[in-house]
């Protein structure tokens, strides 16, 4: 998974009890993890209030679990990745590349995360939730992570990974396999594109230092990356309103869809118009703000519906 001098050890720095606590809770990427635990809630809750009481108990479950899993994940991505982190500005300063934790530490310490992760979800929730976390495990540290330094296909490929945490949730709650999950699921799916490509533009050049082959690369202009961008957020606009005539939301959550769509579409074609880092960067805060609100409009209004 990691090179040979990552497998060999790093020599970590002397850091106090509460310095090396920070650096293994920053090892996890809580900011990734707050946004997986809030697409499992919200799919959890929307298939456990289809026709029986929320399980706060099986849902409290539910989210240590995943949480667990995706703590993990996230850091043996930075110990798979550290030596290309070491070599960009925006990640130099990670656990890892600052020598603040050892690659031996990160692995461990991940890998037992995740192992917990997946032994509490096959306790306490059920098999196939197990399954879809241990899907997203392996398709996010072994396949995404090792594809992106060769293909810019790779952003596609990562999405799935990105996207399972929602279907997860749905299966937790009670939802199965059904087509209200997989709904879900694209939501997901879709919305990972031009959140990662606004980044992607942004970092381009950092990108190309750690050795990443993004579409960026291959695309010094950005004519393909912002036709990309305004193609996923249209296709996104479009999925988003599904879970309507599923049965699974109400007029205000498709009123709030199209509006948020509509929003989201003219970011994208802002940046199709202007290439440039500072339209780039509002279209990935307006993808920060989108989904939050997207799957707080669809709780409310199952809620009041």
């Amino acid at each position: 998974m990691a090179s040979a001098e990552a497998a060999a050890g790093v020599e970590e720095q002397s850091l106090t009890l509460s310095q090396r606590i920070a650096a293994y809770i920053e090892l996890t990427k809580p900011g990734i993890v707050r946004m997986v635990l809030l697409t499992a809630g919200a799919g959890f809750f929307m298939a456990s209030t289809l026709g029986h009481p929320l399980d706060l108990v099986l849902m409290l479950h539910s989210l240590f679990g995943i949480g667990l899993a995706a703590s993990g994940a996230c850091g043996l991505n930075q110990y798979v990745e550290w030596p290309a982190d070491a070599r960009m500005r925006r990640t130099s300063s990670r656990p890892v590349p600052s020598h603040r934790i050892s690659p031996r530490g990160a692995l461990l310490f991940s890998s037992g995360l995740v192992f917990a992760g997946l032994i509490h979800l096959q306790l306490f929730v059920d098999s196939l939730t197990a399954a879809l976390v241990a899907l997203t495990v392996v398709s996010y540290v072994f396949v995404y992570t090792p594809m992106k330094r060769h293909t810019w296909f790779a952003t596609i490929v990562g999405a799935v990974p990105g996207a399972l945490p929602i279907l997860a949730g749905w299966t937790a709650g009670g939802g199965g396999m059904s087509a209200p999950g997989f709904a879900l699921f694209a939501i997901l799916f879709l919305w990972q594109m031009p959140h990662f490509y606004a980044l992607a533009w942004i970092y381009r050049h950092d990108y190309d230092r750690g050795g990443f082959r993004l579409l960026t690369s291959a695309d010094p202009t950005g004519s393909r990356t912002t036709r990309q961008i305004l193609l996923f957020t249209v296709l996104l606009l479009a999925a988003s309103v599904v879970p309507t005539p599923l049965g699974l939301t109400g007029g205000i959550y498709l009123a709030s869809a199209v509006v948020l769509g509509v929003l989201f579409v003219a970011l994208g074609i802002a940046m199709l118009v202007r290439r440039d880092d500072r339209r780039a960067m509002r279209l990935f805060i307006g993808s920060v703000l989108y989904l939050p609100l997207l799957l707080a409009v669809m709780v409310i209004d199952r809620l009041i519906g």
